[in-house]
């Protein structure tokens, strides 16, 4: 008999991850999702570089900032660190 794999909503407090993080999406449990203007985005990578799950991606190929919303809490440091102020967080 094979055990069933739980989900994160299934973990116990304190509990322990067994994957890695690239492979446990943790993107459905935010309140907050950033929302970025184009406009006032000077695209300096700053919220690349702070961003504490790595949930924003610099694509080369579309020469643009990705935000990867399967992976990002929420947690808004990538709007408080905007020199531009170009994220904001929206209720999700």
């Amino acid at each position: 008999m094979s055990a069933k794999e739980k989900n994160w909503k299934e973990v116990l407090p304190a509990g322990v991850c067994w994957k890695s993080s690239s492979t446990y999406l943790t993107g459905d449990w935010k309140t907050y999702t950033p929302v970025r203007d184009l406009e006032k985005c000077t695209k300096c990578l700053l919220c690349t570089i702070f961003c504490p799950d790595g949930a924003i991606h610099w694509r080369s190929e579309k020469g643009d900032i990705e935000f990867d919303l399967s992976f990002c809490k929420g947690c808004g440091i990538c709007a408080n660190e905007c020199p531009t102020k170009a994220i904001i967080m929206k209720i999700v």
